[in-house]
């Protein structure tokens, strides 16, 4: 897809793509940001067992796990 540089644009051309930018959004779904929050926490809900940032990464499977100790003397 070509790069368009707004400036170089006509006024006519920019209210022609904000109108076929209104068209594309007009015909999106809307829902309830209520509905959305709770579908949300359901799936997050759904799948905390297997999420790593909440129950963190065992010791044998972590890569970044140190080998071994540095000692300074």
């Amino acid at each position: 897809m070509p790069v368009i540089n707004v400036d170089d644009l006509t006024d006519k051309d920019k209210a022609v793509m904000e109108v076929n930018q209104l068209k594309v959004e007009i015909k999106l779904e809307r829902w309830l940001t209520s509905k959305c929050c709770e579908e949300i926490k359901e799936y997050i809900q759904a799948r905390e067992d297997e999420d790593t940032l909440v129950k963190g990464i065992s010791e044998e499977k972590n890569p970044f796990k140190e080998k071994g100790g540095c000692v300074v003397c």
